[in-house]
């Protein structure tokens, strides 16, 4: 048996080995030792991020199912730097109410990003859908993690009956593109991609989970009741970790797979992303609640870092990642912030805010540093991750867009400068008294504080990001086909085993879709 297959996984393998022994250790540690669960599970944590930055060969395995890429490597490991800042973040508050849960919060936290580990990394529908499932069901137990909290137990039904739809209307897109190809392979599909009605329809369907995941309107109805009630570090999960997931694996699949008919979802992204930043800037202005707040300014952020979706190019992608790593820095912060207040006043309104700078300075600092990176304010990295999107998209020559993103970011400013007023200039006889936080979510601020000033001046990540993102694409890059008289004049695929098909006449590609069409057994693998 050849285990080189297992050897690439070895970001998954890891994973799936430190959630084995943070199950042992919280079933059969004694009592004295479980005190100890935190601090092991976070350590035990950073070791398994190390692993994942050790270089790693592209290649796939398991017959092309699963997938290996330098970019897959970065956002894996962006993913876990991301989950190991909120589990910093939510010591303190499992401590004092669910001392005797930690570990499920943390098998949890780790099964879900297992599941993301696949959504990145696969080259197969059904091991993307496996992914987003794995992902999506603990994610529901998260989001209702207070059993005893009324708003959690309402915020966890909502999502898993929304998460429900959205993954069947996914799988029955899938099943449309499946009877439309004969095959599931992303490296396979876009060679018998010919543009019917059928192959629109099955790749809308299927692109609606990815939609929810990324809280896109139209399909964003849950995001701020489930962030509102759901407990403050699982919403900063759901809105960085979870939408990097999805961001990334929207990228890849509509520029690998959906490549060759970018003239039938651009002009649908075209308009999600106008709705999506559009709509949720105006809703953000009138929340009241800073977890609602937040909720509408994730979709805002969403609609711009499908942008980068947009361009299908190097930049594009480089764009994607690097917003991401930037955003997850800003939001994890104005969210750790955000639970802190809370623990101290009980409540997530805005008006708990007013005075807070008199009393607790460093807090009112680092949340206005999230909130100006989050509005794109010079120097912040903030400021740098949409120029590069920006900049992406202008390069493919979406003037009227990104005109309409740049006027939208101006109205972002006016809600975002309400929080900081409210911190540093509202006057409140009662302000928040002053309090010390723990030394683990200090730890995470400072990470944060760094992240939001360094990721923005320091031009390393960016150029790392870059480079990947090429050699990336250099692996997956599709000669999209010109379509003359219905079919295609020559269609080539890069697949990621190296094989490269070679650019087919119209009569060749009309042969190969019939032959597919007309197979009794599934469409054979080109790594089979």
């Amino acid at each position: 048996m050849d285990f080189s297959g297992f050897l690439l996984m070895r970001d998954e393998i890891s994973l799936v080995a430190l959630i084995l022994i943070l199950l042992l250790y919280d079933l059969f540690a004694p009592a004295k030792a479980r005190k100890a669960f935190q601090p092991v599970a976070c350590l035990l944590f950073v070791v398994q991020i190390a692993i994942t930055l050790l270089p790693t060969a592209a290649d796939h395995a398991f017959g092309g199912m699963y997938v290996n890429t330098p970019v897959a490597s970065v956002v894996k490991t962006l993913m876990s730097a991301g989950t190991l800042l909120v589990f910093l973040f939510s010591k303190k508050w499992l401590e004092e109410k669910h001392e005797i849960a930690q570990g499920e919060f943390y098998f949890l936290t780790l099964s879900t990003l297992l599941g993301m580990y696949f959504m990145v990394s696969s080259g197969h529908f059904l091991m993307f859908y496996l992914g987003i499932e794995l992902a999506s069901i603990p994610l529901a137990c998260l989001v209702a993690f207070s059993k005893k909290d009324i708003f959690s137990a309402e915020a966890g039904a909502k999502f898993i009956l929304n998460a429900s739809f959205a993954s069947g209307i996914s799988l029955f897109g899938m099943s449309l593109l499946y009877g439309g190809t004969g095959t599931l392979y992303f490296s396979d599909m876009p060679i018998v991609l010919t543009g019917t009605p059928l192959q629109i329809a099955g790749m809308i369907l299927f692109a609606t989970g990815l939609f929810f995941k990324m809280s896109l309107i139209p399909y964003h109805s849950w995001t701020a009741d489930v962030y509102q009630g759901a407990p403050t570090q699982v919403s900063a999960y759901l809105s960085v970790v979870s939408k990097t997931a999805a961001a990334v694996t929207l990228f890849t699949i509509f520029f690998k797979v959906f490549g060759v008919m970018a003239e039938s979802w651009k002009p649908v992204l075209y308009i999600i992303i106008i709705l999506s930043i559009t709509i949720a800037n105006v809703f953000a202005i009138r929340q009241k609640n800073i977890k609602r707040f937040l909720a509408y300014s994730s979709i805002s952020q969403a609609g711009y870092i499908v942008l980068g979706v947009m361009a299908a190019s190097p930049q594009g992608l480089t764009g994607v990642v690097y917003y991401m790593m930037v955003y997850m820095f800003a939001n994890i912060a104005a969210f750790g912030v955000a639970a802190l207040v809370e623990r101290q006043c009980g409540n997530t309104e805005i008006s708990s805010y007013n005075g807070l700078y008199k009393t607790n300075p460093w807090l009112s600092v680092l949340m206005m540093f999230a909130l100006f990176s989050l509005a794109g304010i010079p120097p912040f990295a903030g400021f740098f991750s949409k120029f590069f999107i920006f900049a992406s998209a202008v390069q493919q020559g979406y003037y009227i867009l990104v005109l309409i993103a740049l006027l939208n970011t101006i109205i972002s400013l006016y809600y975002y400068l309400l929080i900081v007023r409210a911190m540093f200039i509202t006057p409140n006889d009662n302000p928040l008294p002053n309090f010390r936080s723990d030394n683990y979510s200090r730890i995470a601020m400072v990470v944060c504080f760094f992240g939001i000033v360094l990721s923005g001046i320091v031009s390393f990540f960016y150029n790392k990001f870059d480079e990947m993102a090429k050699e990336s694409m250099e692996i997956c890059e599709l000669a999209m086909p010109k379509a003359t008289d219905g079919t295609a004049n020559g269609i080539a695929t890069a697949a990621f085993d190296g094989q490269t098909a070679e650019a087919a006449s119209g009569d060749a590609s009309a042969a190969t879709a019939t032959t597919a069409m007309n197979a009794t057994a599934p469409w054979p693998s080109t790594q089979e």
